[in-house]
């Protein structure tokens, strides 16, 4: 087995403190901002990245991040555990009883916001694929990528949004929150379908990995979720606390994700449905969730927002016309979608508009789309930086927008 050199030990702890401290300064301001703490590592990431650290003393840069092949390569590692469990965090919020409980409202809302900004983010680049930056790809798969990435919304801001504006438990909050579940669920679900057209690593045919997948999300949001109620509390009380709940968690999933990365649609998926059933559980307690966020919102997200700022040169790949078409497309979808759907659930305009906004916010999730399909060769760089704009914007103006739409009108 190979092992690092004296030299790729030394560049490798360099870069994750340099990427650690600069993400942990930078997240505190955003927040001082009311802002969320991604906005404040991504800048973070930019600054250590090509585009202002590259700019300005390039012999800094390329000592740290560009010297060193080994040292990279290991630090790919803990960016791709990061993003697992990124996911699976985002999964661990998913409350599947709260998306019951609310019921059709929830479905009319998450649907309409899936749906008008697929149908809107599929239609533009299919037509003006050339615009949107399409080289030598298939134009199908890249606006089928488009759609997915107009129609998902990031659970984690939201519910953060909601809490910092007392709703989350409101009628309002709740169904927002459900909604976003929904659309989570059915996105990532579609995404890894698209990834499987694609054929990345897979021993199956995509008939097979279609599947085999619809069936996994099946297990996992029945089955699966039954065993794990019938063993956490056994955990709970044979294992030391919290540890033997924390590494069992980890380490499936881990398997999971393993499992979804060899069906060849991508190890994020399969963390995504572990968090969503072992989240759903009423023996997993609060704290412990509590722990597990901590721990993975602390130390692993901020590589992995540090470390996309690394890969490109945002002045360089930043095209002013391509990034206000992918925000035009992504406001209208949401806000309309998810806006009408809310309406035509019981809600009056300036409710439904607040909705629509709630829904709009993209954060991590978007992020993380993009980057897959960046390495995947789906989109080029340019379309990347339209996307983390399109992403940050999205999150700084959800909260100040429903906000706006409230006003005078009753938090329900």
């Amino acid at each position: 087995m190979e092992s690092l050199s004296h030299q790729d030990v030394v560049n490798l702890f360099l870069q994750l403190a340099a990427m650690l401290l600069l993400a942990r300064v930078f997240a505190e301001i955003a927040q001082k901002f009311k802002q969320p703490a991604v906005v404040g590592e991504l800048l973070a990431g930019i600054i250590l990245g090509p585009t202002i650290l590259g700019t300005l003393t390039p012999e800094l840069f390329d000592y740290l991040f560009a010297s060193n092949p080994s040292a990279n390569l290991a630090l790919d590692g803990f960016v791709q555990i990061a993003v697992v469990l990124l996911l699976f965090i985002a999964g661990l919020e998913v409350e599947l009883h709260l998306v019951w409980s609310q019921g059709k409202s929830a479905l009319s809302i998450s649907l309409l916001g899936l749906v008008v900004p697929f149908i809107l983010g599929f239609i533009f680049p299919y037509y003006f694929s050339t615009f949107f930056g399409l080289a030598d790809g298939d134009r199908l798969l890249f606006s089928l990528f488009m759609g997915t990435a107009m129609s998902i919304t990031a659970l984690p801001v939201v519910v953060r949004i909601l809490m910092d504006m007392n709703l989350f438990k409101t009628k309002m909050g709740m169904l927002i929150v459900a909604s976003a579940m929904v659309n989570d669920i059915i996105g990532w679900l579609i995404f890894s379908v698209i990834l499987s057209f694609m054929g990345k690593g897979s021993s199956l045919s995509l008939a097979q990995t279609i599947g085999v997948t619809l069936m996994f999300t099946f297990f996992m949001l029945t089955l699966g979720k039954i065993i794990i109620n019938k063993v956490l509390p056994w955990v709970n009380k044979k294992l030391a606390w919290p540890g033997g709940v924390l590494s069992l968690s980890m380490a499936f999933c881990f398997l999971a994700a393993a499992f979804t990365e060899w069906l060849g649609i991508h190890s994020i998926f399969g963390a995504f449905l572990l968090g969503v059933a072992l989240g759903d559980s009423e023996h997993m307690s609060e704290r412990a969730k509590e722990i597990v966020h901590q721990f993975i919102n602390n130390i692993f997200a901020p590589l992995f927002f540090v470390s996309i700022g690394l890969k490109i040169n945002f002045f360089t790949n930043f095209e002013i016309l391509l990034t206000l078409a992918v925000l035009a497309i992504s406001f209208a979808g949401k806000i309309i979608g998810s806006g009408y759907g809310a309406f035509k659930g019981g809600f009056n305009i300036k409710e439904s508009l607040a909705i629509g906004f709630g829904m709009n916010a993209r954060g991590a999730m978007e992020i993380i789309l993009g980057l897959i399909a960046l390495e995947n060769g789906l989109i080029d760089e340019k379309l990347f930086v339209a996307l983390v704009v399109m992403a940050i914007i999205t999150s700084m103006t959800s909260g100040p927008l429903m906000k706006w739409a409230l006003k005078g009108s009753k938090k329900g």
